[in-house]
């Protein structure tokens, strides 16, 4: 347990001083605090047995590529690093969805979570996508995507196997990833960081916890 406690505090207490940072407009806090933030996720896999398990290090990979993520979109002023940061998560989030189809999916119920999840996210693309330069369409339509086919197979995956965590994890990343949206397509404000942050770093820390089941 204290293996999990300890860098799950230290992200916790980092996301504070992130929030303080971005209201703040402190880019050095940012590149400060975000880093650390997002160390504490990995640390926090590693601590409950990520490495000792084929689960666990598909888990530990996600956690990693979306660690490479959270410091690329620290320069959210240059393109082709918020770029190269969306191919980052979105390799996560294939590899979160590696490790829901390595514990088993229930085809039935991923089949029944991936129509109501495709059409929420229909209707998000429709109202996002033509708000995105052009360039960026087609990426941003992708991530959708496969974000989308990841929680479903969570959903699957807690049908044949349970832990519901998992699902937990799975969605609010998808929910977190729209804060993201937000800001950056729509209209830049601290108050999208301010839930998605938190939740984002929730949705991390619950997914590393996850690979506990595995161990």
């Amino acid at each position: 347990m204290d293996g999990f406690t300890v860098p799950a505090t230290i992200t916790g207490l980092a996301v504070l001083a992130l929030l303080v940072a971005e209201q703040q407009e402190l880019r050095w806090g940012v590149w400060l605090t975000k880093p650390v933030a997002s160390t504490g996720f990995v640390l926090a896999a590693v601590g409950v047995g990520a490495t000792r398990t084929p689960t666990g290090s598909t888990v530990l990979v996600a956690l990693l590529l979306c660690w490479l993520g959270d410091v690329l979109l620290i320069l959210r002023h240059h393109k082709r690093a918020f770029l190269a940061g969306l191919v980052s998560f979105l390799l996560g989030h294939v590899a979160f969805a590696a490790s829901f189809l390595q514990r088993g999916v229930d085809v039935t119920t991923f089949a029944l979570a991936m129509l109501l999840v495709g059409v929420a996210t229909a209707l998000v693309a429709r109202w996002l996508i033509p708000k995105v330069e052009t360039k960026m369409q087609t990426p941003v339509a992708a991530y959708m995507l496969v974000i989308s086919v990841m929680v479903a197979l969570s959903v699957g995956t807690v049908a044949k196997q349970g832990g519901m965590e998992i699902v937990v994890g799975a969605v609010a990343f998808f929910l977190s990833d729209l804060s993201v949206a937000l800001d950056r397509f729509i209209r830049p404000a601290f108050i999208h960081k301010l839930w998605g942050l938190p939740l984002y770093y929730g949705a991390q820390l619950t997914l590393a916890w996850s690979v506990r089941v595995t161990t």
